[in-house]
């Protein structure tokens, strides 16, 4: 694309975005045949608003290498059991974390691979 034919809207905060208005069917096409559907996308939007919390980003970083207990993770974020087991309450509801029962001690853990791998690549992101 030629990049003469960017122009920025009124404000510097704008996208640039095309002066002739020209669309480009088999691209289009092409993506949408590709678009997951509606449900599917609401999921994950859903999903992601998980991710917008950075108290529930802090029990996911600390269950990153280790399961803890939720007296272990209260005390390390310095917030209260209560508080703590609410913000668990949505991680395991979006399968997000998993626990295990030992005595009377509730350990929790990232639930799968995948949650590890979405922390990782989204602090790279953010760090590089």
């Amino acid at each position: 694309m030629d990049i003469s034919l960017l122009r920025t809207g009124a404000g510097s905060a704008d996208a640039p975005v095309c002066e002739e208005h020209a669309v480009h069917g088999e691209i289009t096409a092409k993506a949408l045949k590709k678009m997951p559907d509606e449900d599917t996308l609401f999921d994950l939007a859903e999903l992601y608003k998980i991710f917008g919390d950075s108290t529930r980003i802090k029990i996911l970083y600390i269950l990153f290498e280790e399961e803890m207990c939720v007296c272990d993770i209260a005390e390390a974020l310095q917030m209260t059991v209560s508080a703590i087991s609410h913000q668990l309450r949505i991680l395991k509801a979006a399968r997000l974390v998993t626990f295990r029962r030992i005595g009377k001690s509730i350990f929790y853990s990232l639930a799968d691979e995948h949650v590890h791998s979405i922390l990782a690549e989204g602090m790279e992101h953010v760090t590089e």
